[in-house]
């Protein structure tokens, strides 16, 4: 990942210094000022997150952190957890979560005053990582919940200090993500339920570095924080075909019990190259 990281940074740092004295003629007096169209592509990088687990509602009373025990007593998921797609039942094993590219359009508008650049950008786009976290019980058995993302959009003011014709900017501003998320297990004799696309929001942050190439055209550098609040996913363990001596069944309650993932929030960082058109 980190390869990646530098190669990203290098080839798009090389591209902006080769193209600033190429086109050091264009003398706008406000070169970044109108409305742009352009697109991003780039890669996407999640933080460390294995400490993670799932926490379970065992009274379905909406609040977790009970503990799922044996007919013994016992805590049966005294096994662990991991921060990834489980790789097997026989032991705790755990592949890494997926870090991978990401492609947007945007739109936007910037007003020049002088130096000084401030203007307003929306993106829709997508994004390829994926996040899992595993837990396994002493049966032994399995449990992953995965979330993807199926499309996200945001919304950003840009405010930036123009050297000519390079802009260096700071922006941030709200954003949205249809999350879907999956659930897998080993189990085959409890009925699991619980799947499907989320709404979520949040926010977005960086900055970057645009270079002109002529009148119309310039590419970039852009770095972005992204975090969403992803709460709403419970996976609910039934009864199935499971015998009544079930952990996730056990009186005095034998509905079920819920899953849901300790972390609610999905947070990525973003490195991407920029090309913008400006009218």
């Amino acid at each position: 990942m980190r390869s990646l990281y530098m190669l990203t940074l290098a080839a798009g740092t090389a591209a902006l210094a080769l193209a600033g004295p190429a086109f050091a003629q264009d003398t706008e007096k406000a070169p970044f000022d109108g409305v742009y169209v352009g697109g991003t592509i780039g890669f996407d990088a999640q933080p460390n997150d294995g400490n993670e687990t799932i926490l379970f509602d065992r009274n379905l009373d909406g609040n977790f952190g009970d503990t799922v025990t044996t007919g013994t007593g016992a805590n049966a998921f005294s096994r662990g957890f991991c921060g990834g797609a489980a790789t097997s039942t026989a032991n705790i094993a755990c592949r890494n979560d997926k870090d991978n590219i990401s492609y947007s359009a945007r739109i936007g508008f910037d007003k020049q005053f002088g130096n000084i650049v401030a203007g307003v950008v929306g993106e829709f786009g997508k994004s390829q990582i994926r996040d899992s976290v595993s837990a396994f019980s002493t049966t032994p058995a399995s449990y992953t919940m995965t979330r993807e993302i199926d499309y996200d959009a945001n919304l950003r003011l840009r405010l930036g200090y123009a050297a000519n014709t390079t802009l260096f900017y700071a922006t941030g501003g709200p954003a949205y993500a249809k999350l879907d998320h999956s659930f897998t297990t080993s189990n085959g004799l409890n009925s699991f339920t619980g799947s499907g696309d989320d709404d979520a929001w949040g926010f977005v942050a960086g900055g970057g570095i645009e270079q002109k190439l002529g009148r119309n055209f310039s590419i970039g550098l852009e770095y972005l924080y992204n975090q969403y609040k992803d709460d709403d996913y419970i996976v609910r363990a039934g009864a199935g075909t499971a015998p009544a001596t079930n952990p996730f069944i056990l009186p005095p309650n034998t509905t079920g019990t819920d899953f849901a993932r300790s972390d609610d929030q999905f947070r990525w960082h973003s490195v991407r190259a920029t090309a913008q058109f400006r009218f």
